[in-house]
């Protein structure tokens, strides 16, 4: 089974899901924190500009902390 992008899972979960806020944000959170690790799998090891930086080093350092975790 390939994996799916954050976008394609909250997609499909948005779709199966009825119109309710609270649902939709839960789904939203959850998405956000697949691209995140995806982000940081993605980084990991590999040379930016020089640096070897951590997927973890680099999400912050890129994104911040805006989800206030």
């Amino acid at each position: 089974m390939n994996k799916q992008t954050a976008i394609e899972w909250l997609f499909k979960q948005l779709w199966e899901e009825p119109k309710d806020k609270m649902v939709w944000y839960a789904i939203l959170d959850k998405a956000k924190e697949m691209e995140k690790q995806q982000i940081k799998d993605a980084v990991d090891g590999f040379p930016l500009n020089n640096r070897n930086l951590e997927g973890e080093q680099y999400y912050e350092q890129t994104y911040g902390s805006k989800d206030g975790k």
